[in-house]
């Protein structure tokens, strides 16, 4: 378990040590997505009864920077390593395959929740938005920050450079995260859309978080849960297969 523990702790401490640019930069940018639609709408929209469209964004702004910063340190972290050539050591060493894959893992879920936890922290200083359901957000929380970090190793593992892990982020993770109602609920959308809204796995994270925030949600969480449990189980599967057979690891 020692040799666990030090990559957990080396992973932990990598984004710890530019905290400022790993943990505060992320919480700016989400709470100015706030602040600007808080300013552009508030006064226009309202999704559900007698909740204000600002409180109402306010989960999905939440998970949203939750699951991004989860992918991104997986993701950053792995192809870091493959550049550099000191995956070598991670490989040569007595660490198994699922060891290296829960304390990546680990380690991307407890940069979502500080992340996350940062952003809700504020948004409590200005708006009054409890949670009426912690245990469907932790719930919700802990799934999707490890579904994006296993899709971060996955990416992390598949590109060869930069160029392509920004290609995975910036064609499949950013549209899956705008587009899965965390502005919005699918139900303004037309019919067209919400069918495919519905095959969003991050749909599925942010409506089941945001039941957490209102007792309110476009789906069942039941659905929502077990459809992000699946989706976990498989890309966790895939993980570890390319984890275990060294795929674009060893030359």
């Amino acid at each position: 378990m020692t040799r666990f523990f030090t990559l957990l702790y080396k992973e932990l401490l990598r984004f710890w040590k530019v905290g400022f640019q790993t943990v505060v930069a992320p919480m700016v940018s989400t709470l100015l997505y706030l602040l600007i639609f808080h300013h552009v709408l508030e006064a226009h929209i309202e999704v559900y009864p007698d909740v204000a469209y600002t409180t109402f964004l306010i989960p999905g702004l939440v998970m949203m920077a939750v699951i991004q910063n989860a992918f991104a340190n997986s993701s950053s972290s792995m192809i870091q390593s493959k550049i550099s050539g000191n995956i070598v050591f991670i490989l040569l060493s007595p660490l198994t395959y699922r060891e290296i894959f829960f304390a990546y893992i680990l380690a991307s879920m407890a940069r979502g929740l500080l992340v996350g936890l940062g952003v809700y922290g504020v948004t409590l200083i200005f708006f009054d938005t409890p949670v009426l359901l912690p245990l469907w957000a932790l719930l919700f929380v802990l799934l999707g920050s490890a579904i994006l970090g296993a899709l971060g190793l996955i990416a992390g593992i598949w590109a060869d450079k930069f160029d392509q892990l920004a290609t995975f982020q910036n064609f499949i993770i950013l549209p899956l995260s705008f587009l899965s109602g965390v502005f919005y609920t699918i139900h303004s959308l037309p019919i067209g859309w919400q069918y495919l809204s519905h095959l969003n796995p991050f749909f599925y994270m942010i409506d089941g978080f945001r039941y957490s925030f209102f007792g309110v949600s476009d789906i069942s969480p039941y659905i929502s849960l077990s459809i992000v449990a699946i989706c976990l189980i498989a890309i966790s599967y895939l993980t570890i297969w390319m984890l275990k057979t060294g795929y674009k690891l060893r030359h």
